[in-house]
């Protein structure tokens, strides 16, 4: 026989438990109206600010580039020529900006995004689904 469970939530970890007041979704909100994240302290984590290891050595260019052609999807071969080079990005949703990749995964690229309201490069990372074109200088 198996014992009485108080709260079955309890061996499903990272399932939402109802009887948890801080486990309810929230509505969904406007991330673009949300700030950058701090840069860590003390220097840990991910670099964000100053000059770290594959850090964009400068401000982006000062203009947008004219969208090309898209493709169906973004391969990660062809994004990996970007790899530490100015890129100007397209995403599915529409917004689009100044990013510096560093990383290219099979599904996945990171880097340094171009916040032009900070003048501040921060950590970045996205799904290469999401990413309708790029261009890269």
């Amino acid at each position: 026989m198996y014992p009485y469970l108080a709260n079955p939530y309890d061996f499903y970890p990272y399932a939402p438990n109802p009887y948890d007041a801080y486990s309810y979704a929230f509505e969904p909100f406007d991330r673009q109206m949300m700030p950058p994240p701090p840069p860590p302290p003390g220097g840990g984590g991910f670099p964000s600010q100053g000059q770290g290891q594959g850090q964009p050595p400068g401000p982006p260019p000062g203009f947008t580039p004219q969208q090309q052609a898209t493709a169906f999807a973004v391969d990660p071969g062809g994004i990996r020529r970007c790899l530490f080079r100015n890129t100007y990005v397209w995403l599915n949703n529409g917004q689009q900006f100044w990013f510096y990749p560093t990383f290219v995964g099979r599904n996945s690229v990171a880097g340094f995004r171009w916040f032009p309201r900070y003048r501040q490069w921060f950590y970045f990372g996205i799904d290469l689904r999401q990413i309708s074109s790029f261009t890269c200088f």
